[in-house]
């Protein structure tokens, strides 16, 4: 079998991509999870047909990253997989089931009648809330780290459950519930673009506070991490994280005043990656946090190899078709049932 391991560093590659995959899933599927945590609070029915509308074409396309981040961690670091899996099962579970029923929820609101839709409404709206937090428990689980003993979890049941997962998990909450009322600003117009916007504005508050709490705490939490940003110089060359962080917010908030309709949206994104970049170089390269490395956790070089030509290809297409499909659905939404 043909390896590539002794031209490419096979394990940092791959952990790019799934890196990338789960920043990918987190951009696309937050904003329409964020709009199910909005839901109940829209001013009409009307208001909440445009926002379903608004995500049809591309709620459940969302959610192929995060298969693929999920399986490409089973494929490519079956150590990590055997580990964080049992260290997150309860917080794992709950958050599929926060999505399988906000799918059947989506699906069943728009054939359902006018007596059972409010049903489907609190379905859809607790179905993705209850996602959005068991993603930020379990972020914040993880970079808190997981007690192992040889090369097996060998920590509690409720060992996620902390002050700090708690936290992150309500950020996570807010952060997409930012990236849906700033998407509603930029798909939507008239009565349900207004309350969009009042939305994000209050929303951006909490967003901020709960980052901020996050950027204070994490340094305390290992000395690696206090160390790797306040020390000289990389407090100078990390510098521009937290400035553009800043930047976004006060730009933002600016945009949510003069009435534009895409800047939020995008700047939003931009909050959100320059988080997890902070996060990423934070904990790089432990793939496990303080535990074990990439190089640690990762399969053999001929399998890597393999499951890299079979990326390759596929990636650029999941891509363009995603890409296209926003293309394709672009302008604003109605309220018209048309899913």
């Amino acid at each position: 079998m043909f390896d590539f391991s002794p031209y490419l560093d096979l394990p940092l590659i791959w952990g790019v991509l799934i890196a990338t995959a789960i920043l990918l899933y987190v951009l696309l599927d937050g904003f329409d999870l964020g709009i199910g945590i909005l839901f109940p609070f829209a001013p009409s029915d009307k208001c909440r047909d445009r926002m379903m509308n608004s995500i049809a074409p591309f709620w459940d396309g969302n959610e192929t990253w995060l298969v693929l981040g999920g399986g490409g961690l089973f494929a490519v670091f079956p150590l990590a997989y055997a580990i964080l899996l049992p260290a997150f099962y309860m917080p794992i579970i709950t958050m599929m089931l926060g999505l399988i029923t906000r799918g059947v929820a989506f699906e069943f609101r728009f054939k359902s009648s006018e007596q059972s839709r409010r049903l489907w409404d609190y379905a859809f709206h607790f179905g993705s809330l209850t996602a959005a937090f068991s993603q930020g428990v379990i972020l914040g689980s993880f970079v808190q780290g997981v007690q192992i003993t040889g090369r097996n979890f060998s920590g509690g049941v409720f060992d996620w459950a902390t002050g700090f997962s708690m936290v992150t998990g309500m950020a996570v909450v807010c952060g997409y519930a930012l990236l849906g009322s700033t998407w509603l600003v930029m798909k939507t117009e008239d009565v349900t673009q207004d309350w969009a916007r009042r939305a994000a504005s209050y929303v951006l508050i909490f967003v901020g506070l709960f980052m901020g709490v996050v950027s204070i705490t994490m340094p305390f939490l290992n000395p690696k991490i206090s160390t790797f940003w306040f020390s000289t110089p990389n407090v100078f060359y990390l510098m521009p994280i937290p400035v553009a962080t800043a930047l976004s917010f006060f730009f933002i908030w600016r945009g949510l005043r003069t009435k534009a309709e895409f800047t939020p949206f995008l700047l939003s994104l931009a909050v959100f990656l320059m988080g997890y970049l902070g996060l990423g170089i934070s904990l790089y390269p432990w793939i496990i946090p303080f535990q074990y490395t990439l190089w640690d956790a990762a399969s053999s070089g001929p399998t890597l190899s393999l499951l890299l030509v079979g990326i390759v290809p596929l990636l650029p297409i999941i891509l363009s078709y995603t890409a296209y499909s926003y293309y394709i659905f672009r302008g604003k939404a109605s309220h018209e049932h048309l899913y």
